[in-house]
C-alpha cells in the first residue's frame, strides 16, 4: 500500500493537467476548423481523440524506463529513424507517395499516414544527450580541445538526419531539428570561446543571405541558380499585400485573427476560409472565434507547459535527464514560436503544426514521446538527503 502511495505521488499531475488542457483546447479548436475547410465531411475530431488515446499508450509505455535505459537504448532508437528516413528515399509510391512536391510520409493502411521525421526529432534528442554525458564521463578534465571535439560529434549526429529533412524536402521540420541542436549545445557544457564564434557567424552568414534576398536578388540568381519563385514566401511575409500569390494563407490568417477582436466570433462562429485551417493555421481559427483571450489563453497554456519543463530540468540530479528536457524545450519552444509567429507574420510561414493542438497523428503522437521522457524523468527521480546537484557538467 505504502509502495503504492509513493508512485502515486511520483507521477506528474502538472503535466497531466496540462495535456488534458490541451486536448480540450485541441478538441474545440478542430471541431470549429473542420466545419470551413477545404475537408468539410471529414472528422477529424474523432481522429484527433484516437490519436490522444495512443498518445497516452505511448506515455503510459515510455515512462516505465529510467534514464539509464534510456541511455541503452538511444543509439538504437537513433538507428532506426534514420533507416526510416533512408527507405522513404527508396520506398514505392504506393506506401510513400509524394505529397505537394515532399516525400515525407508513409501511407499504411489504416491508420493513415506516418511522418517518421516528427519521431526522429526525439530520437535525435535522446542521441546528443548520450553523446554529451557518455563525453563527460570520458574527458573528465574539460579543455578547448575537448569541447570542440564534442561539438563536431553532435554536429555529425544532427547533420544525418538533417541532411536527410532537408531532401525531402522538409524546411519546417530541419529548423526544428537545428533548434534541438541549439538547446542542447547550450546546456552541453562547450565553452562559449566555441559557440559565440560559431553561432555569431552562423546569424551572419543568414543576415547576409537575407539581405541579398531582399536587396541583391539579381546576385543569388546568377551564382547560386536560385528561381524568382523561390524568394516568394520571403518577398510574401514582408509585404504579402504585392505578392499575393505567394503571401494568400498570411493574408487570410491576418484577416482571420484580426475580425476575432477581443472575445471572437464565438465557436463555429469562423467566416475566413483558409485552407489547412485544423493543421498548420489552427491558431488562426482560435483567434478569430475567441480573439485576443482565447489566444491568450493558448499562449499561457504553453508557457505553463515549458515553465513546467525547464522545472524538471533543474530539480533532477542526473545531467543525462537535464539534456533531454532542454532539446525537449528547445523543440516545444520552437514549434510555439515559429507556428504562432507565421500566423501573425511575426515569422515567414512553415510547415510546422501547434503542438498538442493541431490536426495529426504523427505529430501528436512525437510530442506525446516527449512528454513521456518527461515523466519517466519524474517519476524515476529520486531526493537523498545531502545531496547536492552534480556541477561537473555545468557550462
Amino acid at each position: 500500500m505504502e509502495k503504492s502511495i509513493k508512485k502515486f505521488d511520483r507521477f506528474d499531475w502538472t503535466l497531466t493537467l496540462l495535456l488534458m488542457l490541451f486536448f480540450l483546447t485541441s478538441c474545440v479548436a478542430i471541431y470549429s476548423a473542420q466545419k470551413t475547410g477545404q475537408y468539410v465531411g471529414q472528422n477529424f475530431l474523432y481522429k484527433q481523440i484516437f490519436w490522444y488515446v495512443v498518445g497516452s499508450g505511448i506515455i503510459a509505455v515510455v515512462m516505465m524506463f529510467d534514464s539509464e535505459q534510456y541511455r541503452k537504448l538511444s543509439w538504437y532508437l537513433y538507428g532506426f529513424g534514420v533507416f526510416l528516413l533512408v527507405f522513404l528515399f527508396f520506398a514505392p509510391a504506393s506506401i510513400a507517395e509524394e505529397r505537394n512536391g515532399a516525400k515525407s510520409w508513409f501511407f499504411i493502411e489504416p491508420f493513415g499516414s506516418i511522418q517518421p521525421s516528427e519521431f526522429m526529432k526525439v530520437f535525435l534528442i535522446l542521441a546528443l544527450s548520450s553523446t554529451i554525458y557518455a563525453h563527460h564521463k570520458k574527458h573528465s578534465v574539460k579543455t578547448l580541445q575537448t569541447d570542440f571535439l564534442l561539438f563536431i560529434k553532435l554536429g555529425f549526429i544532427t547533420a544525418l538526419p538533417l541532411g536527410m529533412i532537408m531532401l525531402q524536402p522538409d524546411l519546417g521540420t530541419s529548423l526544428v531539428v537545428l533548434a534541438i541542436f541549439t538547446g542542447i549545445i547550450l546546456v552541453s557544457g562547450i565553452t562559449w570561446k566555441i559557440i559565440l564564434p560559431l553561432y555569431g557567424g552562423g546569424a551572419a552568414f543568414g543576415a547576409g543571405i537575407l539581405y541579398l534576398v531582399i536587396w541583391k536578388p539579381e546576385l543569388l540568381k546568377k551564382y547560386l541558380g536560385v528561381k524568382t519563385y523561390q524568394f516568394g514566401r520571403i518577398y510574401a511575409w514582408l509585404d504579402p499585400d504585392s505578392y499575393p500569390e505567394y503571401g494568400y494563407h498570411l493574408l487570410k490568417s491576418l484577416s482571420a485573427i484580426g475580425s476575432g477582436m477581443l472575445t471572437g466570433k464565438g465557436i463555429n462562429g469562423s467566416e475566413v476560409y483558409i485552407p489547412e485551417s485544423h493543421t498548420d493555421f489552427i491558431f488562426s481559427v482560435i483567434g478569430e472565434e475567441f480573439g485576443f483571450v482565447g489566444g491568450s489563453f493558448v499562449i499561457s497554456l504553453y508557457f505553463l507547459l515549458i515553465y513546467h519543463l525547464t522545472k524538471t530540468a533543474l530539480d533532477t540530479n542526473d545531467p543525462f535527464n537535464t539534456y533531454i528536457s532542454a532539446g525537449v524545450i528547445s523543440m516545444v519552444t520552437f514549434h510555439v514560436f515559429q507556428n504562432v509567429g507565421m500566423t501573425i507574420q511575426l515569422l515567414p510561414i512553415t510547415g510546422i503544426p501547434l503542438p498538442f493542438i493541431s490536426y495529426g497523428g504523427s505529430s501528436l503522437m512525437g510530442n506525446m514521446l516527449a512528454m513521456g521522457l518527461i515523466y519517466g524523468i519524474r517519476f524515476h527521480h529520486k531526493t537523498y538527503m545531502f545531496a547536492s546537484r552534480d556541477r561537473s557538467f555545468d557550462i
